[in-house]
């Protein structure tokens, strides 16, 4: 495959849309973005900057990496412009209808080859391919948010998608810096969210029922199980300690842990009165700009200490 054919396209220049084309021009790919909003597309390059410039600050890239980068980003105003990629994601609004348009439009210009991936954390490969007319091109390849400090990827296949299609695509995200994993059947919320969701749904529950407030609960999770997690997951941790003791441990834990949806009527509370999170300015805690400070110092910690996304 010559270098043009092998292409790579992002539809949706939101967040996760730059974010995605940043990392993989960064890992020298030549990226074409493309997206119906015009604001959108004339706002990527000022997006993708201060991802480079976080990068920069870090000492993860020098300037010449980050020239080079922008030159490898392109922004398309036409769908049809992505008729060399030979990979495209998709990372548009959360609409099933939304998304199975566009996939049958990118099937109208793009070549035989050419996989589409989508970044959706919320809708199953197998509803998302269902109206296309090749699904064994297709599979969700759900990033983290955001990708250029967590580059890592859920590989999701639906029953249609060809085995060449995940090994293709794990193969490419891994050259990039990326690491890929390729979950054997698909579940609803994947596995990191299922994962992160059920300690939100401890974490509410602690702070709803008084055992402890907002920031007591964030700084247990950052101090210790957050530091474990970061090299040992939770089944390696529980080998580690002895599965019969984490047996005897859960057996009179576990009857004790939330187990409903009861939590959410906190989250209900919050964003009722206006108290949505950092984008209000207010959530569980007051967005100041010390507090944003603190984020920034933080982020730059993690970057600092994980490998460069290429």
């Amino acid at each position: 495959m010559n270098e043009i054919n092998r292409r790579v396209a992002v539809v949706g220049a939101g967040l996760m849309g730059v974010g995605i084309a940043s990392c993989l021009a960064l890992a020298g790919e030549a990226v074409d973005v493309f997206d119906l909003s015009e604001a959108r597309r004339a706002e990527l390059p000022a997006l993708a900057d201060k991802i480079f410039e976080e990068l920069m600050a870090a000492g993860r890239i020098a300037v010449a990496e980050r020239d080079a980068a922008r030159t490898r980003i392109r922004v398309v105003a036409d769908l049809a412009a992505l008729a060399d990629a030979s990979l495209v994601f998709e990372a548009v609004v959360e609409r099933l209808e939304v998304k199975h348009a566009l996939y049958a439009e990118l099937e109208a210009v793009l070549p035989s080859y050419a996989l589409i991936a989508s970044n959706t954390s919320g809708f199953m490969p197998d509803v998302l391919c269902e109206r296309m007319a090749h699904p064994e091109r297709f599979l969700v390849a759900h990033f983290w948010n955001p990708p250029h400090v967590i580059p890592f990827v859920e590989l999701v296949p639906a029953q249609a998608t060809a085995p060449e299609a995940c090994a293709a695509l794990r193969g490419r995200l891994e050259s990039a810096g990326f690491e890929a994993v390729l979950l054997s059947k698909a579940a609803p919320g994947f596995v990191g969210n299922r994962i992160q969701f059920a300690v939100l749904r401890e974490a509410l529950h602690l702070v709803q029922s008084g055992v402890a407030d907002a920031a007591t609960v964030d700084a247990v999770v950052r101090a210790c199980i957050g530091k474990r997690y970061a090299s040992f997951g939770p089944l390696e941790t529980a080998d580690l300690g002895g599965l019969h003791t984490f047996l005897d441990i859960g057996g009179h834990l576990m009857p004790q842990l939330e187990k409903n949806e009861s939590v959410l009527q906190l989250l209900q509370a919050l964003v009722a009165a206006g108290r949505c999170g950092a984008s209000s300015g207010h959530g569980f805690y007051e967005w100041t700009d010390a507090h944003w400070q603190s984020v920034r110092e933080r982020r730059q910690g993690m970057l600092a200490r994980e490998r460069p996304p290429r």
